[in-house]
């Protein structure tokens, strides 16, 4: 037994025979069966007497099955991965050279030099040859699989039963080293319970699947790439799967299967946290988008980043004239240019490393490329960094917004669309709200252009959205690192929550939004379900397979317990695309907010942190810091007259009138000192003729928050009644 495994060794161990020895053993089954069919009706002593003139005889008729071997090429299979398609056309050439044997036996019938051979002869010596290919062919790869057969090979059972499930189960055996044995089919069409396919049975999706695979020692499961979408949203399999500790397996390239080609299991790898995350698939308008990208000339800030290489990606598949890439980050640029050679040599990209901060040199890049199409997605996004730097968070994410936004206007670019962040939503940190300050810039400046004081066709629109996984800040990266460390995974709160949306989906979602974008709009993706970090951090524990411990290390500076994105129907607008909405946000007046952002700006320059986060709160009253060393502005009366009006979306008089009280009270001190600043709008009266005034007091919890902006950052008790002096103040000058 030992001598038989050796050369069952040696032979398994070289690559293949070559074409020759495979076609001299099947000429060698042919003419085996002949002389034993011969044998069998004449005898072995006939056989032996008349053996050379028989070899003569069977050497004619064995070309008649060469031309069959020849023409399905028999010979260029490989025994040990023979399949029934090698088996099929071994069955033609068989039975194609029996066709010519038997017209070549009409011809020698009269013939003195050949042996007569009968029919029957023919026809059996033929079936047989088909039996002794066959058999060798199937006893080979039996012995190959045997021979490579691991004792410690994992039992595997495989989710789907279709052309995805069966291209698995067929490669399992279509390797030199058994790696994985297959122990059962998990379908979830009915009809195919219970059935045997490839030797095994085929078991419901249900509720007794973990105790199926565990009576059947199966210790993975293997994913049809046909079903990778569906077992992402069936969460309670997948729960149910990594509780029982079973590796999840899945295709590694399941957008290029054709559906037809086999798979290697080379191809197949574990599962990861972010293909369980429960989420839809995004598609978007391609042929309008097209429309608009392709033979344009297109800017992207940030294009080394993680959203703005994807969207450079994205782009060049619509074949624009020309890509001007910025970043100030060398080595990923230096890292995008390389791809854009390999993969799109003949686009004309134009990788740049500038500041979008230094004026004169973005004037320069627009003054020389007039892109027509700029994405806008460079920024510092660390939240804990730009906490403690705030004057860099307003001299690039703010300033840098507003030179590439002006330039964008003085050279016409057709369409600016920006990146945000669902952290601009009542922010509670710097970063939040220097993004939240860039949505107030673009959004005034698109108003101005279609009220007509800036004049530019320019259209600007603003995406928002949450965490994307894979980014250079997601928390997935870090977790994987502490895992490979040995722990602990470092979560900040139990309670925390945020929403993952992948890269590739977001970035689809802004080309989306900039397609279908006139001007003005804030873009809202629907992030889907949120996710609790924690949760996330027991899945990748679980998915990793070490033991490793979760530590809670408290909220960081300016962090959220959750981020909001302004999802919710009663403060957004649907569009055309299911996964997009507008956020009705207030809108702010272009010529105010200037010389506001040009105070911020210079405050940045020489300012210390405080003043600086001052400046930005005055600007964004509904930036209230957490776990911060800035809550403490938030404490102070710094609200200015001439800034209450902005927390309120298009007043009507008679709340204006309300502001004016406020705006008095702030402006001259704990008394509400009259002032005949704010006289009565000449609509006023009207208004209130018509029934506004009425309207508005139905409406007085409202009126009085308003009139509490007054006081706002100063204890209850005095708010309170300030609000009603701010009131007071507001109804005497309206009336």
């Amino acid at each position: 037994m030992s001598y038989f495994s050796k050369i069952s060794s040696w032979y398994f161990t070289k690559k293949s025979l070559p074409y020759w020895a495979v076609a001299l053993l099947d000429c060698m089954l042919v003419f085996m069966s002949m002389l034993f069919v011969y044998s069998l009706n004449n005898g072995l002593i006939q056989t032996a007497t008349m053996f050379w003139p028989l070899c003569t005889t069977f050497l004619l008729y064995l070309c008649c099955y060469i031309i069959g071997f020849k023409l399905f090429r028999t010979y260029t299979g490989v025994f040990r991965y023979s399949s029934f398609i090698d088996l099929q056309r071994v069955s033609s050439a068989v039975l194609l050279g029996m066709v010519i044997a038997l017209a070549l036996h009409s011809l020698l019938l009269y013939s003195d030099f050949f042996m007569h051979i009968r029919v029957r002869a023919i026809i059996i010596w033929s079936v047989m040859s088909l039996l002794l290919m066959w058999s060798m062919r199937v006893f080979v790869k039996f012995l190959h699989d045997y021979s490579f057969a691991s004792k410690n090979a994992e039992k595997v059972f495989i989710y789907g039963v279709r052309d995805g499930g069966i291209a698995i189960a067929k490669s399992l055996g279509n390797q030199d080293s058994v790696k994985y044995t297959l122990s059962g089919f998990i379908s979830d069409e009915a009809d195919m319970f219970g059935r045997m396919l490839m030797g095994v049975s085929v078991y419901a999706n249900d509720n007794n699947l973990i105790d199926i695979m565990k009576r059947k020692e199966a210790s993975k499961l293997l994913v049809s790439p046909l079903l990778t979408e569906k077992l992402r949203e069936n969460q309670r399999m997948i729960n149910d799967l990594i509780e029982a500790d079973i590796k999840i397996l899945i295709y590694n390239q399941v957008q290029e299967w054709d559906g037809k080609s086999g798979i290697r299991t080379q191809q197949l790898r574990e599962i990861e946290i972010e293909d369980l995350l429960p989420r839809e698939k995004i598609d978007i308008d391609i042929d309008a988008t097209c429309r608009h990208l392709s033979g344009k000339r297109i800017l992207i800030t940030g294009a080394a980043g993680s959203i703005g290489s994807e969207i450079v990606r994205q782009v060049s598949i619509y074949a624009p004239d020309k890509l001007i890439l910025i970043d100030q980050a060398e080595t990923p640029l230096h890292d995008v240019r390389l791809l854009m050679a390999r993969e799109f040599p003949e686009l004309e990209a134009h990788t740049i490393v500038a500041d979008i901060a230094h004026k004169s040199r973005m004037t320069e890049i627009f003054a020389t490329y007039r892109p027509q199409y700029v994405f806008h997605a460079a920024a510092y996004k660390h939240v804990p960094m730009m906490e403690d730097n705030p004057a860099e968070a307003i001299q690039n994410n703010v300033e840098g917004t507003r030179i590439i936004a002006d330039l964008a206007v003085k050279y016409n670019t057709e369409k600016f669309v920006m990146v945000s962040t669902d952290k601009a939503v009542n922010p509670t940190n710097v970063m939040g709200c220097s993004k939240r300050i860039c949505e107030i810039y673009v959004q005034a400046l698109d108003k101005a252009i279609k009220e007509g004081k800036v004049k530019s066709n320019t259209q600007f629109v603003t995406t928002r959205f949450g965490n994307v996984l894979g980014s250079n800040g997601s928390v997935i990266p870090i977790f994987k690192e502490q895992i490979k460390r040995g722990g602990p995974l470092t979560v900040t709160h139990p309670d925390i929550i945020r929403y993952f949306m992948l890269i590739p989906e977001a970035c689809k979602l802004v080309l989306e939004a900039g397609t279908i974008g006139k001007g003005g709009e804030i873009f809202v993706f629907d992030m889907g379900e949120p996710v609790k970090i924690v949760d996330l951090a027991k899945r990748m524990i679980k998915l990793s397979g070490a033991d490793v411990q979760i530590k809670f290390t408290g909220l960081r500076d300016g962090e959220k317990l959750y981020e909001e994105v302004l999802n919710e129907k009663e403060i957004t607008l649907p569009t055309m695309h299911p996964k997009i909405m507008i956020a009705k946000v207030r809108e702010y007046d272009y010529s105010s907010i200037v010389p506001i952002f040009d105070d911020l700006y210079h405050s940045s320059l020489g300012e210390d942190n405080m003043s600086i986060v001052r400046r930005m709160k005055r600007l964004v009253p509904e930036f209230r810091s957490q776990h911060s060393v800035y809550e403490v502005l938030d404490k102070e009366n710094q609200q200015p007259a001439g800034e209450i009006g902005n927390t309120l979306t298009n007043p009507t008089d008679f709340e204006r009138a309300i502001i004016d009280g406020a705006h008095s009270i702030a402006a001259n001190g704990k008394e509400g000192v009259r002032t005949d600043a704010c006289k009565e709008p000449a609509k006023a009266k009207e208004d209130r003729q018509s029934g506004e005034m009425k309207a508005a007091g139905k409406d007085f919890p409202r009126l009085f928050l308003l009139g509490g902006m007054g006081g706002w950052n100063v204890d209850s008790a005095y708010a309170s009644s300030l609000g009603y002096k701010c009131i007071y103040e507001g109804l005497e000058n309206f009336q």
